[in-house]
């Protein structure tokens, strides 16, 4: 009788775990669909915004919510693979736009692993110091750099045609490919997430020295975690130029990297969607409140609502629906 018990339990934790995985699964369907009808029903630029900040702050969450490392800076790889993108696409007429991102992208990661290599040793609030003052220097470069136009930006970056032969001048054709390139960054996040690169990554988090006890390299998984986050940073960057054919000194600000930890605890550290529904919401809240009479007001509604959030929803507003759902349908 004890047998038969013990058989079923485990059958059981099994049918509940596939079940689950079904209803994830249909439920990423039901985003996608979404997504793939979203340009007839809003406007494709806002659209396209959204996801650059969405895969911006995904990068981003991979080494808050994941890694435990708080980064100041992460505004340099955005930047990084926006000009170095947009200075290729202009400075190359018959560069396809995949070339120019990927460009963008890999110069980004190399300086992740310029960052990384002088930051990870690091913990805590010096780390994230670290972070912020390699940034800074990164700003001030592009700044005094020829190329990148200084405080006028660098204007007039072609979108050209992917793969030679897809236009991407319509802006229906660029949603696309940007959603393409969002989804492909999220799974990957989510493939690395779920893999034992990031369960490791999870026990550094919660308690770097029983990791370091167990054997295993810690400084190695966190900068490779730096720089897979400093790549989809980059390629972020990089989609962004190609879509509002600009590239400027906003991304490389710390503002951005400010607003970038807005997104991410807004939305729900930790969790795969929250980076995505904090971007979505901060960047509506800043579209529309621009065009209100409280557009000088933007940053301090902003700063309100991240308090009140943070104060109501301890894990994010993902985060605190995720609890629920697991309360109530468990």
């Amino acid at each position: 009788m004890a047998d038969s018990q013990a058989v079923k339990a485990p059958s059981a934790v099994l049918e509940r775990q596939k079940r689950a995985d079904m209803r994830r699964n249909l439920f990423y369907i039901a985003l996608i669909a979404i997504g793939l009808v979203a340009p007839f029903v809003a406007y494709p630029v806002f659209l396209m915004k959204i996801l650059c900040f969405a895969l911006f702050a995904c990068a981003f969450n991979l080494l808050l919510g994941y890694a435990g490392l708080l980064s100041f800076g992460h505004a340099a790889f955005l930047a990084t693979g926006g000009y170095v993108t947009g200075y290729l696409l202009a400075s190359y007429p018959g560069l396809t736009p995949e070339l120019g991102i990927i460009g963008g992208t890999l110069l980004a990661t190399v300086l992740g692993g310029l960052f990384g290599v002088l930051a990870i040793r690091r913990q805590g609030i010096y780390f994230a110091m670290v972070t912020l003052a390699l940034a800074q220097l990164v700003y001030f470069m592009f700044v005094q750099a020829p190329f990148t136009g200084g405080e006028d930006g660098l204007h007039g970056v072609p979108r050209g045609e992917l793969f030679g032969f897809i236009s991407l001048r319509s802006n229906l054709a660029m949603y696309y490919f940007v959603f393409a390139v969002f989804l492909f960054g999220f799974a990957l996040i989510q493939r690395t997430v779920h893999s034992p690169f990031g369960q490791v990554l999870k026990a550094i988090r919660e308690n770097e020295p029983r990791a370091i006890s167990l054997g295993y390299n810690v400084d190695a998984y966190k900068l490779l975690a730096f720089v897979l986050s400093a790549a989809l940073a980059g390629l972020a960057g990089s989609t962004k130029t190609v879509v509002f054919q600009l590239a400027s000194l906003t991304d490389a600000h710390w503002h951005m990297s400010g607003e970038v930890i807005l997104m991410t605890l807004l939305g729900g550290v930790g969790t795969l969607l929250g980076p995505l529904m904090g971007a979505g919401i901060v960047v509506s809240l800043q579209h529309v409140l621009a065009q209100s009479p409280l557009g000088n007001w933007v940053n301090v509604i902003l700063g309100i609502i991240f308090v009140v959030c943070v104060l109501s929803f301890r894990s994010g507003i993902v985060g605190e629906l995720t609890k629920m759902y697991r309360k109530n349908f468990k």
